[in-house]
């Protein structure tokens, strides 16, 4: 997709998953709750093969079952190209237990568990396992989400491509050069839905107290948030200047702009903040998971 096409439909729209070859020998998927049953949608829209998934779900929702897929434990003949673990991580040790028949298979372990470090696997399944660990984000839920990848050392380059491929079902992937970026990439694009929607929370109670109905001030803010944002993901133009587009000499945005833009106490400096406080809860929780 162009970015400059301003029409343009939904990132859900008209995806074509290149699963190729490299799942003839299936997938698993460990665990199957809100993050794991949005790939797994998203694999079986892309033109997945139902047969080749194997779902690892003790508690199978009504949803899972009618996916037809394979659900149940792993046997010791279970040999997959990838299995994807989407636990909690207070789930994470006794959930890991039944990937006991992958050890040694060459198996790719692509984790979707937040502040559940790359050392953790190869400590729990054998250092020689190759692993990928991913940070997607809730939009993911409705195909829009965004997720960082990084490998360790175990894992090829092609195999990353292909951990791509499967994160991708969810929306956009970027790479990561360092394990250490992860904890940044889940304050900014992990934590950061819950930042706009408070955006759109703060943007409705704004419009409330100026004298609009709470129902109409909720339905402008969202459809703004949402609107500016695809807008600026579709534009060729930088935000910066987008902003500007918007700034009339002397009129109201300006006007809002300098509060909204002071240097001390404006958005910039909030967010940087905001942002470093998540940043050092991430890095201390993920001492706490090591």
């Amino acid at each position: 997709m162009k970015k400059a096409d301003l029409n343009a439909a939904g990132p859900d729209s008209q995806r074509e998953l290149e699963f190729g070859s490299f799942l003839k020998r299936g997938l698993v998927l460990l665990g199957c709750g809100k993050m794991g049953s949005a790939l797994l949608n998203g694999w079986l829209n892309g033109g997945l093969d139902k047969s080749l998934v194997h779902v690892v779900e003790p508690f199978p929702s009504a949803w899972l079952i009618e996916k037809d897929v394979k659900i149940g434990p792993l046997t010791r003949e279970a040999n997959p190209a990838f299995c994807v673990v989407a636990v909690k991580p207070q789930m994470m040790a006794d959930a890991l237990v039944a990937l006991e028949p992958l050890r040694g298979k060459g198996t790719v372990i692509l984790s979707i568990a937040a502040g559940t470090r790359i050392a953790y696997f190869q400590k729990a399944l054998g250092a020689g396992m190759p692993i990928v660990r991913a940070m997607p984000n809730t939009p993911a839920a409705v195909g829009r989400g965004i997720s960082a990848l990084v490998a360790n050392r175990n894992v090829t380059g092609t195999q990353l491509d292909q951990a791509e491929v499967l994160m991708r079902a969810v929306g956009e992937t970027v790479r990561m050069r360092d394990e250490s970026q992860i904890d940044v990439v889940t304050a900014v694009s992990g934590s950061g839905p819950a930042y706009v929607f408070h955006l759109i929370e703060a943007l409705s109670q704004a419009a409330v107290s100026e004298g609009l109905p709470r129902d109409v001030s909720l339905k402008l803010a969202m459809a703004t948030v949402a609107g500016a944002g695809w807008l600026a993901k579709v534009d060729p133009k930088p935000v910066e200047q987008l902003r500007r587009d918007v700034t009339s000499p002397g009129g109201t945005t300006e006007a809002a702009l300098k509060h909204l833009m002071a240097p001390e106490t404006g958005l910039t400096a909030l967010i940087e903040r905001t942002v470093h406080a998540a940043v050092v809860r991430g890095r201390e929780l993920g001492k706490l998971n090591d």
